[in-house]
């Protein structure tokens, strides 16, 4: 069997607790929380604002103070919100621009390690974007892309060399496929590695969610086809008698360079980083499956 290709880390939409946003409700200790991660050797963090509206990058902040040359911190750029919450996506370089020095400080930080921009502005040619952010100087070492697409990747190209590039990667969705780039030489982060808790096992086709919690009202949520997801998982699991959450991360960790893992608290984090890499004789036979899901 192929050695794993990537490592875990730190998804810090969870961090957002009752702040809303992009967030699944209530955590307790979230400082604490992160600061145990940089114990159990977790090395990149991965942040957006819109993530709480702020809250995420607030206390992820404030947990790394002491560590921050030891980590490797990722934010984003482009979706932000209005006075009364109403979210908005623009990659217009004065935003971005703004965006970035408004996170340094609410993070009281004076860079991020790799800097991304978060989705695709159907009304904005990536080139203004990227060379606004260039002109940041010394407080982005890296750019990268996220959920983004070939014609965004050409445009930025010739901007910049992009290598790093962050899309959603788990059993049902593979957000890099169509990107059709030699992955070589990049860095691919996956996030939604256990689709928002389908795959962990933690979703039951009668769950409700807290009202602070995104999966309570979100439109992406709510046209996801969750119930049929977790019904799908239940007979995998049964059918092939494996623990569907390691197959998960196995799956994410053997094809992508990070994988992006929110947790709650530090039992489900021990949970996870417990993970050891197994031989799966029927690998290839669950993979199809999830394929022909739809």
């Amino acid at each position: 069997m192929n050695e794993l290709r990537g490592q875990i880390g730190f998804g810090g939409a969870a961090l957002s607790g009752e702040a809303g946003g992009y967030g699944f409700g209530p955590i307790e200790k979230p400082e604490s929380l992160v600061r145990y991660a940089i114990e159990r050797g977790i090395k990149y963090f991965d942040t957006a604002p819109i993530y709480g509206f702020g809250e995420s990058e607030r206390v992820l902040g404030q947990a790394i103070k002491q560590k921050r040359d030891s980590i490797c911190v990722v934010n984003k750029c482009g979706v932000t919100w209005h006075d009364n919450k109403r979210v908005n996506l623009t990659n217009e370089p004065g935003v971005v621009v703004k965006m970035l020095e408004s996170s340094l400080k609410r993070m009281e930080l004076e860079y991020f390690d790799i800097y991304m921009v978060h989705w695709p502005d159907k009304n904005m040619d990536i080139r203004y974007t990227l060379e606004a952010l260039l002109n940041t100087k010394d407080k982005i070492k890296h750019i990268g892309l996220c959920n983004t697409n070939p014609s965004e990747i050409e445009k930025a190209n010739e901007i910049c060399e992009i290598n790093y590039f962050q899309s959603e990667y788990n059993l049902f969705n593979n957000g890099f496929n169509d990107l059709k780039f030699d992955t070589d030489n990049k860095f691919l982060m996956g996030w939604g590695t256990f689709d928002k808790g389908i795959l962990s096992g933690k979703i039951s086709p009668n769950r409700k969610h807290e009202r602070s919690d995104a999966r309570s009202w979100a439109p992406w949520w709510k046209k996801s086809n969750w119930r049929d997801k977790v019904r799908f998982c239940e007979e995998i699991s049964d059918k092939f008698n494996v623990d569907l959450k390691k197959y998960a991360l196995y799956h994410s960790l053997k094809n992508v360079d990070l994988s992006l893992v929110g947790t709650k608290n530090c039992d489900q984090l021990d949970d996870i980083l417990s993970f050891k890499q197994v031989e799966i004789e029927n690998y290839n036979k669950i993979y199809d499956e999830f394929k022909t899901f739809s």
